[in-house]
């Protein structure tokens, strides 16, 4: 079992240290993350520019391979190239250090390269801690790996995502995991406005942290209830429900 391991806090955060000790207790485990904190990046790719891959090592030993791109080019450059004789059999992304609830997904780069990973075929999860300092990714780490372990028998598709999302609590006061539907989230942005000395208008896009609508059967509820979220994700972006609406508009339009 080989496990491509990615993030987008970066290669040298807390959270992906944390999961690839625990992952190779059950699997191969090859590290590429981004070189530096990449967080909402959401799929953004590289095109523009080379990339450089570096191998990182932490205390003389060999950790992972760093590239200065996003991590969907993590997860690219990984298949395409570093894993390209030794492909992986799951890409697992995360830990992430913060929560990917509700529409959190559209922004998330660790989501989404768990997203591109799925897009070339291979079995893919995002993982993230739902809390914002004293980081319990141990526990998080725990909950990855038991699950890891059980997909390797049940063959997780790979064009289905689990996007997991684990509450920021011990391991042993976890009350359960769940399968969810992704909520709403209620941003609260704004948007601040600064003049350097030189005159010039700056902005900074700041705010509250976010808030969920705590609905039944959602993502929002299992954290409540300090239960481990899992949603399963598609690749397919249709909206099946309001496919006829839209074909009656079209029927009454006329375009020509």
């Amino acid at each position: 079992m080989k496990i491509l391991l990615t993030n987008d806090d970066g290669i040298y955060s807390e959270g992906i240290q944390v999961l690839k000790k625990q992952l190779e207790k059950i699997a191969e485990v090859i590290i590429i993350a981004p070189d530096r904190e990449r967080s909402t990046i959401g799929h953004a790719m590289t095109l523009r520019k080379p990339l450089k891959i570096s191998e990182v090592k932490i205390n003389g030993d060999f950790w992972g391979f760093s590239l200065d791109g996003t991590p969907v080019d993590c997860v690219i450059v990984g298949l395409l190239e570093i894993m390209k004789k030794n492909k992986p059999d799951m890409i697992v992304s995360g830990i992430n250090r913060g929560p990917n609830l509700g529409d959190d997904i559209i922004y998330s780069g660790t989501v989404s390269a768990a997203m591109e990973g799925a897009m070339r075929n291979v079995p893919s999860l995002a993982v993230s801690i739902v809390g914002y300092e004293n980081f319990k990714f141990k526990s998080a780490a725990l909950i990855t790996k038991n699950m890891v372990s059980h997909l390797i028998k049940d063959k997780l598709p790979s064009n289905l995502i689990l996007n997991i999302n684990v509450p920021n609590i011990d391991y042993d006061k976890i009350e359960g995991i769940v399968v969810t539907r992704h909520g709403k989230r209620v941003y609260q942005d704004e948007i601040k406005i600064i003049r350097d000395p030189q005159g010039n208008t700056h902005y900074w896009l700041g705010g509250d942290l976010p808030e969920g609508k705590i609905e039944l059967d959602t993502d929002f509820e299992a954290i409540y209830h300090h239960k481990v979220s899992i949603t399963p994700l598609s690749l397919d972006l249709t909206n099946y429900h309001n496919m006829p609406e839209v074909k009656n508009w079209v029927k009454k339009w006329d375009l020509k």
